[in-house]
């Protein structure tokens, strides 16, 4: 061996035993500290890591949370559970008893925004954020259920119509247009303006709710009423492939029915007021049955629902798909919907994952059964409540029919029979195809293109059968079965793409910022349809129209137009933060739409928020009253493009008639008249609304209790409406113009608590509080003026002509405008006050004009509320969710109709509290007065739902839950109607329309979730 040699090996074992010797030392000079780890109830906390900070030390807490680790005098252990904050303490030879606070996760849960996200805690907007398990649990026949109550500001009245939908609005009512342009815009994965219908409640991850108007700029001219945000489950990177099953069974049954009187009630009615009468009527009208018809119409009403999923991945490819089934029936016979919905995605990283792309395929097919519920006498809805009680089911082994016994009667018709006989479907399909690649392009730059497209078609199906008793009720001649087919085909197509630019500078500096372009074009209305009559049988329905023999080409072509309507546009967004306690947002955006006039089809929408989180600064560190306590404040302008077609602004044309044409044979054809039809208006434009927002965020008692605070003054502008014009000046007597103004206030309280917290007992419980004020602001200019509109006419006999409302300058969308009911006169009949051209009260009038209506209170209601409690103990989940509203009036026109003592003269049926609060001889009872405007407050026990989990089952099933739910368990309410929940949406809220408001059903559900 060499010297060289001998020297490397000599100085290595110097090394070794120098090594060995310095540890020696630090062992004896350290010292062994103890300790015991609790959570904030006191709880020990096993499992806790404990490490010695700057080295791998580490050891973990037994089953008392206690532990015994090395470490000398000074150094700092780092005491880290999940779900707890991370806490450093120094070491100063003394025992140690730590207390570990709950993270306050909330402030660290992503946010989407629209184009990207953010942490909860960096959010300068109003959003609020519900997970899948937050939201409503039953038979969902429609989007809406799943928020009602849920969302502050967000005011839903639902329907237990299987094929209805619920009225949905978001900070009060901002325009003069119904159906979409009053609802929020939807965004599903990032595709704007899907139909949320297209994805089964199984398959949401989550779903946020942009509130305020700087959250909502970001998508311009279809975001003032709110945008919906709604995020689907997807694959995991965990290397397992999950199967997930989800089903149950509910039984749907009506909550309450009207009071109408019985055979003998109303014979003995007709008896006491009308005895020399008496013989002749019962001759006409009594058959001798005693026919309860909601117990004929109604029923009990059984949904199942199935849903199944799988999904997983790895490193570099995830993937999910669904198949989601229901079957709902309604509790009126003939109504009915079945739904298939499909979702499939997958994603996958390439190219040294500088490069990410995903493709989604979604279907639905739908299919739902109607009978007629429309039109005032001719509805199933109507029809149960006025057909006589003494008129049979049957007669004869087919349905009774009064005008076989040559009763005329007009709009009077056997609902069994329209139940039964006059039978709608409709059928649509969608299937929509979603791709999207984002490239990394350098750390912290993302490129994102998005594509979508979506093609949509609606088939309607109608046929009146040789039964049906509707046909040769309005002066037609009597249709021996009678066929209408009608089908549209709309098809979206959208491509966006945008960068995305994250950066942060020394851990103080965070610069977020985002651009891009967007185009969408919708092809709408391609369609056709065809009304034919006069069949041999009923054998084929309506599926030959063919072998019909009569079609009247007037009535029998069912007209579309196709439009096409396009969009581009350029957004940006910018959000920065300093040191996480000041933080700004930014957003623009511009957009042209061919939907609005050539001289105004540009509109630009810019916003701005900031925020400061208080609890950052250094003069709050040290207290303890608050986590978390954030301000935010926020400006922005959004518009509504919602609801229009592409020949809104245009003149259009359309046949008018039939002229003869002689050809150059000397044959003489009829042919079309085209003619103009309306106006054109070139300086159509949005509607515009500008929000101001502040907002205060808090979090205190270790997470134990947040909530937020919000204040909103919210003004919409150019509210588009059709207005009278000069016909010395144009064409025609109506424009659609950009004239009115709207302005919402509010508050909005939310509140979320752990009310009780032990090892095996949590009680979670969360308020939100609403209070929105509505006010017509403007409806004339120069150029254009009306001076009021008059709305909602409940059609009640002898006023066909009188509405019940007024949208007018000054009060709510949904302000009543009344008579009001001042008693009786000599001869028992009902009397109103009268006041003169000036306003003043003059008397009283047995025929009141449109000079004698006045205010008399709004649809709107002073405040909505939502309380969800949530109660788990060891296995066992509890929840109950309260809901409801305040402060709101009804105009009871159920209530008002059937309490006309004339029905009686024609055999129709009444309410049973005719014979106690209506005098007999009054023949103006159902006058549209505020003799029927109520009280509309109610309180419902919305949800009770009971569960238990069954977990780790041998290997094969991770989880197992069973629960029994029971949706509108009770009402607290002082309405005398059926439901004070109605229709909130729309220029008529507030009404209890009688022939389409739909029963309201408790439902009884039991079902399983199943995780594989």
């Amino acid at each position: 061996m060499t010297n060289t040699n001998k020297n490397r090996r000599g100085l290595r074992w110097a090394f070794v035993l120098a090594f060995l010797f310095v540890n020696s030392v630090v062992a004896f000079a350290q010292s062994t500290v103890t300790g015991v780890v609790k959570d904030d109830l006191g709880e020990p906390l096993a499992g806790t890591k404990v490490q010695v900070k700057g080295t791998n030390n580490v050891v973990m807490t037994d089953a008392n949370g206690k532990f015994s680790i090395r470490a000398n005098k000074g150094q700092q252990l780092v005491f880290s559970f999940m779900g707890f904050t991370e806490k450093t303490v120094a070491v100063d030879g003394k025992p140690m008893n730590i207390m570990m606070a709950e993270d306050a996760k909330t402030l660290n849960d992503v946010v989407v925004i629209g184009y990207g996200s953010l942490a909860r805690k960096d959010v300068t907007s109003s959003v609020t954020t519900m997970r899948s398990e937050d939201l409503n649990i039953g038979v969902i026949s429609e989007p809406g259920q799943m928020l009602q109550g849920k969302v502050p500001g967000l005011l839903i009245s639902s329907t237990s119509d299987p094929n209805g939908s619920s009225s949905i609005s978001l900070r009060g009512a901002s325009s003069l247009r119904e159906g979409a342009a009053m609802e929020p815009y939807y965004v599903i994965d990032g595709v704007p303006g899907v139909s949320i219908n297209l994805v089964a409640p199984d398959d949401i991850e989550s779903i946020d709710v942009l509130r305020d108007a700087s959250a909502t700029a970001i998508y311009g001219s279809k975001a003032a009423n709110g945008v919906i945000i709604v995020t689907t489950k997807k694959g995991n990177k965990n290397g397992r492939t999950n199967v997930s099953y989800s089903g149950y069974v509910a039984a749907d049954k009506t909550m309450k029915t009207l009071d109408m009187m019985d055979a003998n009630q109303l014979r003995n009615y007709y008896k006491a007021n009308d005895p020399t009468g008496y013989d002749a009527w019962a001759s006409m009208y009594d058959f001798g049955a005693n026919t309860d018809w909601q117990h004929e119409v109604l029923r009990t009403a059984f949904t199942h629902n199935h849903n199944l999923s799988i999904n997983g991945g790895h490193n570099k490819t995830t993937y999910s798909a669904s198949v989601n089934y229901k079957m709902q029936d309604g509790v009126v016979r003939g109504t009915d919907k079945n739904t298939l919905t499909g979702r499939s995605f997958v994603q996958t990283s390439f190219f040294k994952d500088h490069i990410d792309v995903s493709l989604s395929l979604n279907a639905l097919v739908e299919n739902a059964h109607n009978g007629p519920t429309g039109e005032q006498g001719a509805s199933v809805l109507d029809g149960m409540y006025y057909y006589n009680p003494m008129f049979p089911v049957k007669e004869n082994n087919t349905w009774f029919d009064h005008k076989n016994h040559e009763l005329i009667i007009s709009q009077n018709y056997n609902p069994m029979s329209m139940a039964n006989e006059d039978l709608t479907k409709t059928r649509r399909r969608t299937i929509q195809a979603v791709g999207t690649l984002t490239g990394h392009i350098i750390k912290g730059l993302d490129w994102n293109w998005n594509f979508s497209y979506e093609n949509k078609n609606v088939e309607y199906n109608t046929y009146n059968t040789t039964k049906s008793q509707l046909y040769g009720a309005n002066g037609n001649e009597k249709r021996h079965g009678q066929a209408s087919r009608k089908n549209y085909t709309d098809i979206k197509k959208n491509m966006e793409t945008y960068l995305n630019y994250n950066h942060t500078w020394n851990d103080v500096h965070k610069l977020a910022l985002m651009g891009g372009y967007s185009w969408e074009q919708q092809d709408n209305g391609d369609g056709y349809g065809i009304q034919v009559y006069n069949f041999y049988d009923d054998a084929l329905g309506y599926h030959n129209l063919g072998v019909a023999n009569n079609f009247n080409i007037d009535d029998g072509i069912i007209n579309y137009a196709q439009s096409t309507l396009r969009m581009i546009s350029f957004y940006a967004r910018a959000n920065y933060s300093f040191d996480s306690r000041y933080l700004f947002q930014a957003t623009v955006r511009r957009d042209g739409s061919s939907a609005f006039g050539k001289n105004n089809r540009w509109g630009t929408f810019p916003s701005f928020s900031a925020a400061w989180r208080i609890t950052e600064e250094k003069f709050m560190q040290n207290q303890s009253a608050f986590d978390d306590l954030k301000l935010r404040v926020g400006y922005g302008v959004s518009g509504n493009s919602l609801g229009f077609d592409a020949y809104t602004a245009l003149l259009t044309y359309d046949a008018t008639g039939w002229f003869p044409y002689t050809d150059a044979n000397g044959v003489t054809y009829d042919y079309r008249t085209l003619a103009a039809n309306k106006n054109a208006n070139p300086d159509l434009k949005w509607e515009r609304t500008g929000m101001f927002n502040i907002g205060l965020d808090f979090q205190t008692l270790h997470g134990r209790l947040s909530g937020t605070i919000e204040y909103y003054n919210k003004a919409t502008k150019d509210l588009i409406y059709s207005y009278p014009v000069s016909t010395s000046r144009h064409p025609f007597d109506q424009m659609v113009a950009n004239v009115g103004e709207i302005s919402n206030k509010g508050i909005e309280i939310t509140l979320s608590s752990q009310l009780v917290k032990k090892r095996n007992f949590l009680w979670t419980s969360t308020l939100n509080l609403s209070h929105n004020s509505n006010k017509v602001k403007k409806l004339s200019n120069q150029t254009f003026s009306v001076d009021y509109i008059n709305a909602a006419n409940p059609d009640l006999g002898g006023y066909s002509t009188t509405n019940v409302q007024r949208i007018m300058e000054g009060s709510p969308i949904g302000q009543f405008y009344l008579w009001e009911w001042a008693g009786y006169d000599e001869t028992g009949k009902s009397i109103f006050n009268d006041y003169n051209a000036d306003g003043n009260l003059v008397g009283t009038t047995d025929q009141p004009d449109e000079t004698d209506r006045r205010k008399a209170g709004s649809a709107q209601p002073k405040i909505s509320y939502g309380w969800n409690n949530e109660l788990n103990w060891k296995n066992w989940s509890l929840t109950a969710f309260f809901q409801g509203w305040a402060g709101n009036k009804i105009f009871n026109a159920t209530k008002a109709f059937y309490s006309n003592v004339t029905l009686m003269n024609t055999g129709k049926n009444m309410l049973a509290c005719v014979a106690d609060e209506q005098l007999a001889t009054d023949t103006r009872a159902q006058a549209p007065s505020d003799r029927y405007l109520e009280n509309g407050s109610y309180l419902r026990l919305r949800t009770l739902s009971l569960g238990y989990t069954f977990r780790n089952l041998n290997g094969w099933a991770q989880s197992i839950k069973l629960y029994a739910t029971v949706n509108n368990v009770f009402t607290i309410t002082g309405y005398n109607g059926c439901d004070p929940e109605v229709y909130l949406g729309g220029l008529t809220p507030g009404m209890d329309w009688r022939n389409t408001k739909y029963p309201r059903t408790r439902t009884y559900m039991f079902g399983v979730n199943i995780n594989f």
